[in-house]
């Protein structure tokens, strides 16, 4: 499995790239507002954050027609050859993705809630489809069965589109997520370093340390 950090901060995924654990770097709009980082400034960003690791780093249209959101992705997939084209499930949406996957441009499919809308950008050509976990569960629902049920269609029918599951909340999320087989998991930087913790190994540590001390006075 594919670990993303989710995130447009440029730190935070220097510090990671540079331990080898994450493939890849998904931002949106909220989380480039997060950084102080204006319109105006955020294919530059874009180009940063492509240089700090060689991934794929998805970048997200604002427009939400047909025509606006083709002009933008088309803009954002020169900026460099690692971006993928953030697109909303929507009808225009789904025209934009299919429209950007004959021209052999990489699309994440955002904001996916069912696997109806899983399937529709898969049959659109979508390179990721990103199922959000998290806002399901804040709802009552069943994120992770949204995962299972997603890879069971995705695999019935040989579906090359990859599955990126979001709106990751905890460590077991991700964890679930790769046992249902998800390809990638973007999580932020929170979640990821939590996974480095485990009681146990703290103790343990102490343990190994404070006998070197006594033996060695």
């Amino acid at each position: 499995m594919k670990l993303f950090i989710d995130t447009a901060n440029t730190k935070l995924i220097k510090e990671l790239s540079e331990l080898n654990i994450i493939d890849g770097v998904t931002t949106n709009p909220s989380l480039m507002a997060k950084e102080g980082i204006k319109d105006e400034a955020c294919d530059d960003h874009y180009v940063r954050i492509c240089n700090l690791l060689n991934g794929p780093v998805s970048a997200e249209v604002i427009a939400t027609d047909f025509a606006g959101m083709l002009k933008e992705a088309l803009v954002l997939a020169k900026l460099h050859e690692n971006i993928v084209v953030k697109i909303p499930m929507t009808k225009s949406g789904i025209q934009t993705i299919h429209k950007l996957s004959t021209k052999g441009i990489q699309t994440n499919c955002t904001l996916v809630f069912s696997s109806a809308q899983a399937l529709l950008a898969a049959k659109a050509g979508a390179t990721y489809v990103s199922p959000f976990i998290g806002r399901l569960e804040d709802i009552n629902e069943d994120g992770l069965g949204l995962i299972k049920s997603i890879r069971t269609i995705f695999d019935n029918y040989g579906f090359k589109t990859q599955i990126l599951a979001a709106s990751i909340r905890t460590p077991n999320h991700l964890i679930k997520c790769a046992e249902l087989g998800a390809d990638v998991v973007t999580a932020p930087y929170s979640i990821i370093n939590e996974l480095f913790n485990h009681s146990l190994t703290t103790k343990g540590l102490e343990q190994f340390l404070a006998d070197h001390a006594a033996l060695n006075g």
